[in-house]
């Protein structure tokens, strides 16, 4: 068949090992570098917003989030996150009925679950049909996995202990419906030194969206690796913040 069926383990362990594929810094020292760049840059966000921290949206541990409000007032571990994300969009709609939309932004396994939020039924939510606030009313997915199957065979699966029926159930490149007239744009985002294989995710999901009828754009990243591509976020000039500006400006 080809693709990743036919690598050995260790390739496909390097696949979705995004540390071994930078030319930046070496793997042993990326992912300290990238926690401490992210870390530095929660604290400057934090600064210079007000927030609402560690608001419980459910009775877990884990079911917390972090709100940054503008200064300006205008069956498994994997089940469960999903199940999360998409109860943390109902509770901020229902506490913020004003806001005029919410926008996701994702990177890695956070694009992961921003893409299943894509194929939530917010029936279930008790949020529609007041639709006037779409859940989202933009997603940004950045170096994603789409397809969970591949991860079975790998290191990743060791904490998530997910069987082949939950990575099914929860691979949104498996479950890609028509677009419907409330839905969203989808912008997904590659970097050039991702694995091959996370760039030949993101292309394929977004292709396969833009067949269903999605407004998608794909957008490959020159000059940056599985890890800059997200923390660049915080340069006015970065292509991508200007993007993502640019989507929230037209809603």
């Amino acid at each position: 068949m080809g693709g990743w069926r036919d690598m050995s383990a260790q390739a496909l362990e390097d696949q979705y090992s995004p540390s071994r594929w930078s030319p930046r810094l070496d793997r042993d020292t990326i992912i300290d570098a990238h926690l401490a760049v992210t870390a530095a840059g929660t604290e400057r966000a934090r600064a210079s917003a007000q927030t609402s921290l560690h608001v419980p949206y459910g009775k877990g541990d884990g079911e917390k989030l972090d709100i940054y409000l503008p200064t300006d007032h205008s069956g498994s571990h994997m089940d469960t996150m999903v199940l999360q994300v998409r109860r943390s969009l109902a509770f901020l709609v229902e506490q913020y009925p004003g806001i005029r939309g919410i926008y996701l932004c994702g990177h890695s396994a956070g694009a992961h679950l921003a893409a299943m939020v894509l194929l939530t039924d917010w029936t279930e939510f008790h949020v529609v049909p007041d639709i006037r606030v779409a859940l989202p009313s933009g997603a940004v997915l950045v170096s994603g996995v789409y397809d969970l199957e591949p991860i079975l065979h790998t290191y990743v699966n060791d904490a998530l202990n997910m069987s082949r029926e939950v990575a099914q159930r929860n691979s949104p490149m498996r479950h890609v419906a028509p677009a419907v007239p409330a839905a969203c744009e989808v912008l997904v985002v590659v970097a050039q030194h991702d694995s091959p294989e996370f760039r030949r995710q993101s292309q394929e999901y977004g292709q396969a969206l833009r067949a269903a009828g999605w407004s998608v754009s794909l957008l490959d990243l020159a000059g940056v690796d599985h890890f800059d591509v997200i923390e660049k976020l915080s340069e006015d000039s970065y292509i991508l913040t200007q993007v993502i500006l640019n989507m929230i400006s037209r809603a």
